[in-house]
């Protein structure tokens, strides 16, 4: 939680704070600010003291909002700051920083540098910058453990904000299922009155419609992808592809809130119609997993444990794992889950490329159980996937809750 980032930074010997860009679809910005219409930002915060948000005078009503002191950019004028740097932009903004820090009392130490910028301008910034404050070094992560780390522990507001999402989410599910029922299947495949298939392109325009009428965002897009498609984790489906009977369908929808809030992650596995004896094996060997974990989870157990647990189970169905089989692009070729907040994937972490001591299940976590069989050549796919918190008290609980059948019935023309 925000109350864990002093000691956080002390922890990692980190002494400022510095995040920058917008305070929309920017999740370090958005976390520290609340969000808003602000289009472009600093927010420096020195260890045991309150962040400070530098802003545009354009924006400074929408600065005043997130609750923070506030300092307006025409405190530096650029033109000033242009003529003191001989007309160098990049120069200029360095400067900015400079007196900004300066104003801030900050002239040596630890700067972990957050935020959502062009990266190409920004590393040419802080390389000026760091030539005119040389006391200050600049820090940034590969794997984050203050701001994530903090973001991982969700209160009571944040656990809501999830929860509505997950609300929307299931809704347009249940719209999902209805839309594709309510077609008549011709020749294996659904189809219009006109006798013109029902395609993957139009089942997602319909799904972007729905969400859109919710008020909420689909940035990262959504899976639907049936057949061989379905056989690859993250193939988001092939517009032109006809719903087909009997094919495994992987449905993976994950929208947020408007300007780039929370998360929300949920995924179903259907067949129209049927399902063939190959698919509803594989389907219920994968419910099987998922269940299992499930009643498994412990607070504050290490989240990476339920991994090494799912690849056991999975290789005693006899499927490939990254286990034993790192480089396996079949059978199970992902991580049991990930943490979820303003970013879709966040800590805590279950992969072993990622996982830390600090990736628990504690009080105040959000997470996913997404276990998942592949066969692309077999012309199938199967995942499960819902969002989880771990309580207060310790228990865990789902956040929206949804059948989980595979067959979704399909009229006869």
């Amino acid at each position: 939680m925000k109350s864990d980032l002093d000691r956080l930074m002390k922890e990692h010997d980190i002494d400022v704070l510095l995040v920058n860009g917008p305070a929309q679809h920017n999740p370090a910005m958005v976390y520290i600010t609340g969000g808003g219409h602000i289009t472009n930002a600093d927010v420096i915060k020195k260890r045991g003291q309150g962040a400070v948000l530098f802003h545009g005078p354009m924006e400074r009503d929408e600065a005043v909002k997130t609750g923070l002191k506030t300092i307006s950019y025409s405190k530096y004028p650029i033109q000033q700051l242009f003529k003191e740097t001989h007309n160098n932009h990049v120069d200029a903004i360095a400067l900015r920083y400079q007196k900004m820090f300066t104003d801030l009392g900050i002239s040596s130490g630890r700067v972990a540098i957050y935020g959502n910028n062009e990266i190409g301008a920004m590393y040419s910034v802080f390389t000026r910058l760091q030539q005119r404050m040389p006391g200050l070094q600049f820090q940034g992560f590969i794997q984050d453990e203050i701001l994530l780390t903090a973001m991982m522990t969700k209160d009571a507001d944040e656990i809501e904000h999830i929860r509505q999402m997950g609300k929307v989410t299931v809704s347009v599910v249940a719209r999902t299922a209805d839309y594709l029922t309510g077609f008549k299947a011709e020749k294996e495949t659904l189809v219009h009155p006109d006798g013109s298939p029902l395609t993957i392109g139009e089942v997602k325009n319909k799904i972007n419609l729905w969400l859109a009428e919710a008020g909420v965002e689909n940035p990262e897009g959504t899976i639907f992808a049936i057949g061989s498609d379905a056989g690859v984790p993250h193939s988001t489906g092939t517009a032109s592809d006809p719903m087909r009977l009997g094919q495994t369908i992987v449905y993976d929808i994950f929208p947020c809130e408007a300007q780039g809030g929370y998360f929300y992650d949920f995924t179903r596995t259907w067949c129209l119609g049927y399902a063939p004896d190959a698919e509803l094996r594989l389907y219920e060997q994968v419910k099987s997993v998922y269940d299992a974990i499930a009643s498994e989870l412990k607070v504050n157990a290490p989240f990476g444990q339920y991994q090494t647990r799912t690849c056991e189970l999975f290789e005693a169905q006899g499927h490939p794992t990254l286990l034993h089989t790192p480089t396996t692009e079949v059978g199970y070729v992902h991580s049991i889950g990930h943490g979820v907040g303003l970013n879709i994937h966040e800590k805590p972490w279950a992969s072993a490329a990622n996982v830390s001591s600090s990736d628990i299940l504690a009080p105040g976590a959000v997470f996913t159980l997404e276990p998942g069989l592949y066969y692309p050549d077999k012309g199938m796919g199967v995942r499960i996937e819902d969002t989880w918190q771990v309580t207060p008290d310790g228990k865990f609980e789902m956040l929206a809750d949804y059948p989980k059948d595979l067959i979704l019935p399909v009229k006869s023309k």
